[in-house]
Formats: structure tokens, C-alpha cells, sequence
């Protein structure tokens, strides 16, 4: 297995993807996420200063490559002789898995491409779905997600957790206002070790991630096809940015809320707050309000009571909005009703 040959293969398809969707970010999102990729490309450590000169030069000539890339499409991988489809994640899989690497290629939110190759840490299965996680990354996309599930297969990206941590770290350290993020970074070492501290941070909040990927596929089974249906028919970035919100907050609430009150486990209680969202505050203003209760009192009882509650609120809200799509509605009009049902 020539993992060069294969990293050039995947890079190709993630610059693809790249010069297709990278300008879908904020200009601010998109200056943090250019540094981090710059950092990842020329394999800088964290603590590494970044200079404006040599991060300029780089980012100008990678724009000049998507480019170039706008309309090409996207590479069958060669694979010793072989071509594989990219979006074909299972047969690649069944080809590289045993060479220690691990492979995904996918659909995200708003139906954008996201490819990765990375050395493979371990696998393990839960009911009739397989975990993979994932270490290093030799071919990665701007947008990098830490997590996806594809079909019944679920990958955590342990590197691109740590990139994750590493940004909101850097949002903290900008504005400087005590939250979520800043109390969950108390439980590691970040003034004495950032490497360690992103390493071991990165090690626990994998086992979130991988309790909210659990929950995505138990809430797509409770839901049903009719809700992916949905997303690919809404025409809507804005509504399917909400619904997307809504079946992560149902999610949350089975899986990975209640284990991390059942197992007390503070610091990713916090960093669960910390790294809240704008559209899911808008959505669920009460957890807001149940969070800090829970840091003043500590009261894992109140704050399941609250998770249960929200659990059942969202299962009525998301099959409300199957409803409404099943009776044609505009998306306008689901949009109207998710403005009125937010949880408070």
C-alpha cells in the first residue's frame, strides 16, 4: 500500500470539495480555519506562532489551486490497480483497513463533500453499527468535521477533535469571558502543556462525539427515512441548518446528555455548553438557563429531569415538522413554525 500515492489521491478530491464550498464560511471562520489548515499542511505544533508573511503566501496559493479546481470532478481512487468510486467509503475500507489506515467519503450539511484518510487507532462495534476512530491525517478538507456517520458506520477523527478544541481554545482566548469553554479547560494542563492538554482533551471529548454519533443514528431510527427525505428536498441553507440543530439536540438528549450526567462527568458537561452553538441557543434558550443551575447547585438530578423533558420536546417538535413537509408546506412555513417553538 503506497500511502503517499493514496494521500495525493484524497487530497485531490478534498481540494475539489474545497474550492466548491470553502467560501460558504464567514470571512472570520474561514481566516481561523485557513491558519489551522496552514498549521496542519506544514505539520506545526499548536504552540507554534503563526507569522502573517508565510501564512499569506500559503493561503494565496491555495486559493490559486481551487482555482483551478472549480469544475473538475471529483477522482476514482486507484488502489493497488484497482478504481474505487470516493464516495464508495465501504469497499475503499475493505481495502485499506488492514494496511492501519481508515478512509471516509460523504455528504455533510448542505450537501457538501467532505474526504479524509488517517492512520486507524481502533474500531469497535455497537448493535449493528461500527465506530472507527481515527489518529493522524494524511488528506483532509478545510471544513474537516470531527465526526460523521455514514450508513452504519461511524468515524471520529481524534486529530481533527483536537483542531476542533484548538479553535474554540483560540474564540476563548479573543474574548475572554468566563463560559462553558473556559471551565472545561481547567480540568487540563493548558498553561503548563498545550500538546497534552489538547491530546488528553481530545481523548475525552471523543467519547462525547462518540455518544452524540450513537445518538444520531438512534434518533434516525426512531424518525424514520422521511427526515433525510426532507433535508435533501429543502432548498432552504437557513431551515436545514435548524432541522440539522433540531435532530442534534434530539440526539443529544438519548445518548449524550444523560451518560455524561450518569457518569458526573464535569468537564464535558462544560465543554458541551462551551461549544453551544448560535442556531441550537436560539432553538433551546432553556438549557442555557438549565446549565447554569446545574454550576451553581451541581444537582444531576434537576438537570436530567431537564433532559428528559427536552427529549420528549423534540421528538413532538421534529415530527411536527415531517408533518408539515408530508402536507407540502414551504419551507418558509416550517421555518415560521420553528421561530414560534423554540424551547424554552
Amino acid at each position: 500500500m503506497n500511502t503517499d500515492l493514496l494521500s495525493a489521491q484524497v487530497q485531490h478530491n478534498c481540494n475539489i470539495a474545497d474550492a466548491r464550498h470553502a467560501g460558504n464560511f464567514t470571512l472570520c471562520i474561514y481566516l481561523m480555519k485557513m491558519r489551522e489548515f496552514y498549521r496542519w499542511s506544514e505539520k506545526l505544533a499548536y504552540q507554534d506562532n503563526l507569522t502573517s508573511g508565510p501564512v499569506g503566501q500559503w493561503v494565496t496559493e491555495r486559493e490559486a489551486v481551487w482555482e483551478q479546481l472549480e469544475d473538475v470532478d471529483f477522482q476514482d481512487l486507484n488502489i493497488n490497480g484497482q478504481q474505487s468510486d470516493p464516495f464508495d467509503t465501504v469497499t475503499i475500507n475493505q481495502k485499506i483497513n488492514s494496511h492501519g489506515l481508515i478512509y471516509s467519503g460523504g455528504l455533510g450539511a448542505n450537501r457538501t463533500p467532505h474526504f479524509f484518510l488517517a492512520e486507524k487507532l481502533s474500531s469497535e462495534t455497537h448493535h449493528d453499527f461500527t465506530i472507527f476512530i481515527s489518529g493522524q491525517e494524511y488528506a483532509r478538507d478545510l471544513a474537516s468535521p470531527p465526526a460523521m456517520t455514514l450508513g452504519n458506520n461511524i468515524f471520529i477523527r481524534r486529530q481533527s477533535i483536537a483542531r476542533m478544541i484548538w479553535e474554540r481554545v483560540q474564540e476563548w482566548h479573543w474574548h475572554g469571558n468566563e463560559n462553558g469553554m473556559s471551565r472545561a479547560m481547567k480540568y487540563y494542563p493548558f498553561e503548563d502543556d498545550v500538546n497534552t492538554a489538547l491530546h488528553t482533551m481530545a481523548e475525552v471529548e471523543a467519547e462525547a462525539i462518540k455518544l452524540h454519533e450513537i445518538g444520531e443514528i438512534e434518533a434516525s431510527q426512531i424518525i424514520g427515512p422521511d427526515w433525510k427525505k426532507m433535508l435533501l428536498e429543502i432548498n432552504n441553507p437557513r431551515v436545514e441548518l435548524k432541522l440539522r440543530a433540531i435532530k442534534d439536540l434530539f440526539s443529544d438528549a438519548l445518548s449524550t446528555l444523560p451518560a455524561l450526567i450518569e457518569d458526573e462527568r464535569i468537564a464535558s458537561i462544560h465543554f458541551y455548553a462551551g461549544n453551544m452553538n448560535a442556531t441550537r441557543k436560539e432553538l433551546c434558550p432553556s438549557f442555557i438557563s438549565a446549565y447554569n443551575q446545574w454550576h451553581q447547585d451541581h444537582n444531576y438530578e434537576k438537570l436530567a429531569t431537564w433532559v428528559d423533558r427536552s427529549r420528549h420536546y423534540w421528538h413532538d417538535v421534529i415530527q411536527h415538522c415531517l408533518s408539515l413537509f408530508a402536507a407540502q408546506k414551504t419551507s418558509s412555513e416550517i421555518d415560521a413554525f420553528l421561530t414560534t417553538e423554540a424551547f424554552k
